[in-house]
């Protein structure tokens, strides 16, 4: 049986990821900071709540989870938080500093406690869970382009530094994703332009080739291939699946 780590996986993305791989077969840890979220989990699943972003909570998390597993094939790093949807010149730097630690930090601890019990073991796969703003930017969304661009460099410096030892590493750029998350994101950008949610919602679906959002599951399902054999020689790679975008700003 595989294992399979999900950082803020009891709700959203990270939800649908442990589905999805739990319908591969594999066994299923997340981490979350709700706990209510974490309690409507399926019982099968092993769960901590914990802050990606806080390192004694992440230490302790793969304390235990060595001492119940013993190792671990797949990590998902996708805890994250969409931060302040402003222009740069508004952005409180306190505001910035939680984006970026929580999108970023968040990643490369989930990394450097997960890398050791995959280089035990010679194999494993990493799948980051990054953005289309990490590949074009995003107009007043400063903190969370800046810090999943980020996460790509991070991406690409550990597929190098662990594709010797076996170990892969990926990230995946969603588009605009259906979904609460999302959802604040367009009331904030209608405000700021004085435009209708409506409006801002239909902008940024044509601003896709498929003229679509795109699904939480849609993105789960790149995971679950990233994280099975079936890619095994698939490392380093940022893979969009957004319905391609032409244009992260909404076009009216």
């Amino acid at each position: 049986m595989s294992r399979v780590l999900i950082t803020a996986g009891a709700s959203g993305i990270g939800r649908a990821m442990a589905e999805a791989f739990a319908v591969a077969g594999f066994d299923i840890w997340v981490t979350d900071v709700s706990d209510a979220a974490l309690a409507e989990c399926p019982t099968g699943w092993k769960t901590t709540c914990a802050d990606a972003s806080d390192e004694a909570a992440m230490a302790s998390l793969f304390d235990e989870l060595k001492s119940q597993w013993g190792g671990l094939d797949v990590l998902c790093a996708n805890a994250g938080i969409a931060g302040p949807t402003n222009a740069i010149t508004d952005v409180d730097l306190a505001d910035w500093q939680r984006c970026v630690s929580v999108n970023l930090e968040g990643a490369f601890l989930a990394t450097k406690y997960a890398a050791p019990l995959m280089q035990e073991a010679g194999t494993g796969s990493i799948v980051y869970t990054s953005s289309t703003a990490g590949i074009y930017g995003y107009p007043n969304r400063g903190p969370y382009a800046a810090a999943k661009w980020a996460i790509i460099g991070l991406m690409k410096t550990v597929a190098m530094e662990l594709g010797p030892k076996g170990i892969r590493a990926n990230a995946i750029c969603p588009g605009a994703v259906e979904g609460p998350r999302m959802e604040g994101v367009l009331e904030r950008e209608a405000q700021i332009k004085s435009m209708t949610r409506d409006e801002v919602y239909q902008g940024y679906a044509s601003g896709t080739s498929m003229l679509s959002f795109v699904t939480a599951e849609d993105i789960a399902n790149m995971a679950v291939f990233l994280g099975s054999d079936k890619a095994r020689l698939v490392s380093g790679q940022v893979i969009a699946v957004d319905g391609h975008t032409e244009n992260p700003d909404p076009k009216i």
